[in-house]
């Protein structure tokens, strides 16, 4: 069985090349990386991942838009999308879940963190799999 495929978009290249070190080291097959909300969704659109990092503030589309296009096209039914993001309030983190990620992180985060997140989704993978 082939590995979970994943894109992340993060317009900040030093976060963007984190998030690809713990994705692989997660055991996901990087796609693509991108640094806008547009490509993001065009990249979605393209390959078709399992899994979507997606950070709320990029430049084009923010991350909860490509989200609300992604829940709206059934197509990505089983898109598993889990958004960055450095707002700490509550309604940000709601905005979030209401957008249909599964998963909300807040930055900083500690790689250690997103490893577990992205680590469950791999096993759940390939046990739904």
């Amino acid at each position: 069985m082939s590995a979970p495929r994943a894109i992340i978009a993060d317009d900040d290249a030093d976060i963007n090349a984190l998030v690809s070190i713990v994705a692989k080291k997660s055991g996901l097959e990087l796609v693509e990386r991108l640094k806008d909300g547009t490509e993001a969704w065009r990249a979605i659109q393209e390959h078709q991942p399992d899994i979507a990092v997606l950070d709320v503030s990029m430049p084009g589309m923010t991350g909860l838009e490509v989200c609300r296009l992604a829940r709206a096209d059934g197509r990505f039914d089983g898109l598993h999308i889990l958004i960055l993001s450095a707002a700490v309030d509550d309604a940000s983190r709601q905005a979030g879940i209401d957008a249909g990620a599964n998963e909300y992180l807040i930055k900083p985060f500690s790689p250690r963190e997103l490893s577990v997140r992205l680590t469950g989704f791999v096993s759940a993978f390939e046990t739904v799999g």
